[in-house]
């Protein structure tokens, strides 16, 4: 355009006469793409020449337009504008345009009427004042609002609260001081209004005030609101306003997350009036699945009130029995029986999803203890109806109970209940009965049920227990279960439970060892064979799949069976073409390929050749981007490579491109406002996951990453089968997972990321030993060890998650161990400055849990659940001092300094009050640093001995084991540094050898320590001991057996001191002269 046409345009458009700007901004709204962009165009010339007159313009318009939708658009840009843009157009305003945009909108809120646009509009005004309010940059702001909330004026009432909410969550320290006003104006208009939109703006202001609050005290001062807060509720639903109630709900349940404690004191009062509108059956069920979300939030909050809900019994039966009716909201649709296609789920309700889903989440929440005995009192009722509905929803329940209650269960569990459930699958009579057991929910039936559904319920009961109480459940119920789902795969009239007995096959057979499945082979794998036959895709899916499962775990018990399956298997791979068998055809690969690694390399190899041809067909073809194929190829081809070895190398070049292509993936993201006017697309696809992350909205389709993550995890499987081999490769895949060491998106991403490094270090440096390498040299693996290592140390600093955080912990010390004294000494620099922050981090963490478990709700239940989390704290100590041991063998004494500095962390570890895994893992580091460093480590004896001497009587046997170890290296090593103590560590060693269980297997580690202890320090300070009587007792104990390398350590002592002892007998006999002992 023509820059004067344009300067006259925009001239217009900023002029007095108001309608060029209400086309400009007509057209910003216009469905035409070509318009909305010219638009958009000529809005940002505008925001550039003259921001003061444009954001004026939209001021006026958001005052004086008599048109909704202009009002609307003005003020979604204005909030945009001014508080999302990055150039910060605010700042750039005049003070004077600043101060008339801060009057027009307090303005508009006195004269809208509209609605929606008084929702947008108070959203403007909060995100401006977020940005401008903690410098006292809109001083009129909260005197209007307080002058707003306290008018008759419903409209008013209404946008005070709703701007009160907003800069609640946005800027809610500047709010506190007013803590006494704001207490006032909440209770009074929660108690007086009539309005229900004035209610509900109160109830989310003062619940997101309440959330801003850090002090408990504070917090208090807003209890006797909690009344008045259920009463907006209960109103609500007493005048018929479900959806006013819906709101109420939601903003019930965020205050349940965020701060359960604030309900303790009035718990049963809160949870019991939300007990009531679950069980209403006249609400809508949207109003009756809040309500049980609030409760089950509630269970969920463990870290914030821990135990809280397990204290009122009487109310999970109740939340119990709810759930078990909503199970029993399901047709018997006619589409579930011709099992066309894969809809598991016809038939089924919301109310019936919604049961499912929280009783898994109500279980894992509260554990086996609380919820074992309320199942067991309510689910024997349903197995007794007469209804098949009963019989299905008590199956159901038990399956998605398994996982919560695991550990409870197979305690519990009599063989005699597991029994009946598989009488349901093979529908003969039950006769067992169990009289006092706690969990015989499944037993008094005098017939077992005959409906398929129930069937397929007893089935998928198995396969989830099989899966959540494996492999004890396997061990001990074999011989019930195996039996029960090879006669289930016979039920031709009924395809969808034959596919599911096949995969309970496959969750039965994960957790199996080969010795409790090979009895079982022939039947199952006969039954496969003929269900890989039948005519439904669902039942030769599911064969496949078990199939797969039952070769993996029977590994070259499965070669019997090979000739007759591989052949299945191939003209289903080859012929399974047409769109319609996708799925099929990539489970054929994925069963092909677990076969193969099964029976190893020699009876593969004729067979794995055409595999591969086909493999390579199809990923040269063209594919649909929802095609499973390429997912199953990719875990294909990484089998193959497991199976083959080096032999699988010349196709390498086929299965890279795509694998790599497929790891770059960039994730599909859209970031939104979580406040934003433009939500995001209803989308139909699934994979589509919907999170709020503070005042973003983000979605994330989940495909993507799924990908994404099983090429990482192969590129990390190709690179630790062939080693060297893989190194071709290095330079195209380090770029690809180095950054996604901080992909945050998907752990599974980054976990394979994290392995992965070590592997491309270790292949590089293998490659350059053996030349292979291209005439690169050592030069090439600093090059790669200075890319790798501080992308790790960065990630890790970073990382919120603990597992993750110890597993980049061993990757690191694996890269230390590869890259030796290639590292530079601000490398070993940063990874000490790092290990510190973890030790930091990981301190608080526990810090934190120890109030936890102060908490007056703590429980046994609780309890377990802490200890669980601090044993994954331990794995992180646990690398910790690998990482330290790996530094000080790779620099020895010149890494000194740096263990100095470590040391103010290190020495709380050897404390009393820390656990036996810590205690033991800061011994393991003086032993190391005593072992490598030798004179150098000298200086350090008298500030640790006396803790090793201590340790060497520890209750814990691996802490005695480490500490005897190093009694052991100082002896050795330590010269006249240990002589004055060696009669008191003869005095400790002698307590663990003469211990009357000292050889049973907990202790014999340390045994076998202490003796070889004893051993050197009757060859090392033979001066210091009464030989006479200190070797014999040495020799007494010997050989020692249960630690090989100490054993080892032993032989070659007592070898030395023979040979001492005839070198000096010699010496004073002469050369010639037999010496006798």
């Amino acid at each position: 355009m023509d820059p004067q046409v344009q300067q006259a345009q925009l001239a217009a458009i900023l002029g007095a006469d108001p309608a060029p700007f209400e086309t400009l901004i007509s057209h910003l709204m216009s469905s035409s793409n070509e318009q909305r962009s010219q638009a958009e165009l000529i809005f940002n010339l505008c925001k550039q020449t003259d921001p003061n007159s444009l954001f004026l313009k939209l001021g006026h318009l958001l005052q004086l337009s008599p048109h909704m939708e202009a009002r609307a658009m003005s003020a979604i840009l204005l909030r945009k504008q001014l508080t999302q843009d990055d150039s910060l157009v605010w700042n750039r305003l005049s003070p004077t345009t600043q101060s008339s945009l801060k009057s027009i909108l307090l303005a508009c809120v006195q004269h809208e009427e509209a609605k929606t646009i008084m929702k947008k509009l108070c959203d403007t005004i909060s995100e401006l004042a977020s940005s401008i309010l903690p410098d006292n940059g809109w001083p009129e702001l909260l005197p209007f609002m307080f002058q707003c909330v306290s008018s008759d004026s419903p409209k008013l009432q209404e946008s005070a609260f709703l701007i009160f909410a907003q800069l609640s969550q946005y800027i809610g320290e500047t709010l506190i001081p007013h803590i006494k006003h704001l207490h006032g104006v909440f209770l009074q208009c929660l108690t007086t209004s009539g309005s229900s939109d004035v209610r509900i703006a109160a109830l989310s202001a003062v619940i997101n005030f309440i959330q801003c609050l850090s002090s408990s005290g504070d917090r208090d001062r807003f209890q006797d609101l909690l009344p008045a807060m259920m009463t907006t509720l209960t109103e609500a639903l007493n005048g018929g306003q479900e959806a006013t109630a819906q709101e109420a709900l939601e903003l019930l349940i965020e205050l349940a997350g965020t701060e359960p404690r604030f309900l303790r004191r009035q718990l049963v009062e809160v949870v019991g009036s939300m007990l009531q509108i679950a069980e209403a059956e006249t609400l809508e069920e949207g109003t009756r699945h809040l309500a049980i979300e609030f409760v089950i939030t509630l269970a969920e909050a463990r870290e914030r009130a821990p135990g809280m809900m397990r204290k009122l019994p009487q109310f999970i039966s109740r939340l119990f029995s709810i759930l078990m009716q909503m199970l029993l909201d399901v047709e018997d649709e006619p589409a579930w029986h011709t099992a066309e296609n894969e809809d598991e789920d016809a038939g089924e309700s919301s109310n019936y999803s919604v049961g499912q889903e929280c009783l898994d989440r109500l279980s894992i929440a509260l554990g086996g203890n609380t919820i074992v005995p309320v199942a067991s009192e309510q689910l024997p009722a349903y197995l007794a109806a007469p209804e098949w509905q009963k019989h299905h929803a008590a199956l159901i329940a038990l399956a998605q109970i398994a996982e919560g209650c695991s550990k409870f269960i197979l305690v519990r569990l009599p063989i005699e209940s597991f029994h009946s459930c598989a009488c349901y699958v093979m529908q003969i009579e039950v006769t067992d009965t169990v009289g006092s057991a706690d969990f015989d929910c499944l037993n008094g039936l005098a017939n077992a049920d005959p409906h398929p559904r129930v069937r397929w319920a007893a089935i998928n009961a198995i396969g989830q227990l099989a899966t959540d109480l494996g492999p004890d459940l396997q061990v001990q119920y074999h011989q019930r279960v195996l039996p029960a789902l090879a006669n289930a795969m016979d039920d031709f009239n009924n395809p969808r439970v034959q596919a599911h007995a096949a995969s309970a096959v496959l969750n039965f057979s994960e957790n199996c060892t080969p010795d409790i499945l090979t009895p079982y082979l022939d039947g199952i794998v006969s039954k496969l064979l003929v269900l890989l036959q039948n005519g439904k895709q669902m039942v030769q899916e599911g064969a496949l799949t078990a199939l797969a499962s039952v070769a993996d775990s029977s590994q070259e018990q499965f070669q019997k069976y090979y000739d007759a399956v591989m052949p299945y298997l191939k003209a289903i791979l080859v012929n399974a073409n047409d769109k319609a068998n996708r799925m099929l055809r990539a489970k054929a690969m994925e069963c092909i390929s677990l076969v193969g690694m099964a029976v190893g390399k020699e009876k593969f190899r004729d067979d794995a050749k055409q595999v591969m041809e086909v493999l390579m067909s199809l990923q040269g073809s063209q594919m649909e981007a929802d095609d499973p194929t390429t997912s199953y190829m990719l875990q294909a081809w990484a089998r193959l490579c497991k199976c083959l070895g080096q032999d699988f190398l010349p196709y390498m070049s086929v299965v890279m491109p795509p694998l790599l292509q497929s790891a770059q993936l960039k994730p599909d993201v859209i970031i939104t406002s979580a406040s934003s006017d433009n939500e995001l697309d209803e989308s139909d696809d699934e994979s589509m996951e919907t999170i709020t992350l503070g005042d973003k909205r983000i979605g994330i389709k989940t495909s993507v990453l799924e990908e994404k993550a099983t090429a990482c995890n192969m590129l990390c499987c190709y690179a630790d089968e062939l080693k060297e081999g893989f190194y071709p490769w290095i330079d195209q895949v380090a770029p690809t997972l180095v950054p996604l060491l901080k992909f945050y998106f998907h752990e599974e991403v980054r976990k394979a990321a994290v392995s992965a490094m070590p592997e491309l270090l270790r292949s590089a440096k293998l490659a350059i030993e053996k030349g292979l390498a291209q005439g690169r040299n050592e030069s090439y693996i600093k090059q790669l060890s200075d890319y790798i290592v501080p992308a790790l140390v960065e990630a890790l600093h970073k990382e919120p998650d603990t597992e993750i955080c110890a597993s980049m912990l061993d990757a690191l010390n694996e890269c230390i161990q590869v890259s030796g004294t290639l590292l530079d000494e601000n490398q070993v620099r940063s990874i000490v400055d790092e290990i510190k922050q973890v030790i930091t981090a990981s301190s608080s963490r526990k810090t934190e849990r120890a109030e936890r478990a102060k908490a007056e709700d703590f429980d046994a239940e609780e309890g377990e659940l802490l200890k669980e989390e601090n044993e994954q704290e331990e794995e992180v100590f646990d690398q910790i001092g690998e990482i330290l041991g790996t530094l000080i063998k790779t620099f020895k004494a010149s890494f000194l300094p740096f263990f100095d500095e470590m040391s103010s962390y290190l020495m709380p570890m050897w404390g009393k009050d820390k656990t036996a895994e810590e205690r033991r893992i800061a011994i393991c580091i003086f032993d190391d640093v005593a072992e490598q460093c030798r004179e150098a480590a000298l200086k350090y004896y008298d500030t640790y001995l006396p803790f090793l001497l201590e340790a060497c009587n520890d209750e814990s046997p691996d802490v005695r084991q480490a500490a005897v170890y190093g009694l052991g290296v100082c002896a050795e090593y330590g010269g006249t540094a240990i002589k004055p103590l060696v009669g008191e560590a003869l005095s400790r060693l002698n307590v663990v050898i003469r211990h009357p269980n000292a050889l049973h297997p907990e202790n014999v580690m340390a045994y076998d320590n202490a003796v070889s202890a004893l051993g050197k320090i009757c060859h090392f300070h033979r001066d210091s001991i009464d030989s006479a009587q200190i070797i014999p007792a040495w020799l007494s104990c010997l050989p020692i057996k249960g630690d090989l390398i100490e054993a080892k350590v032993v032989h070659e002592l007592l070898c030395s001191m023979v040979e001492r002892y005839i070198a000096v007998r010699h010496s004073i006999t002469g050369p010639k002269q037999p010496v006798s002992p």
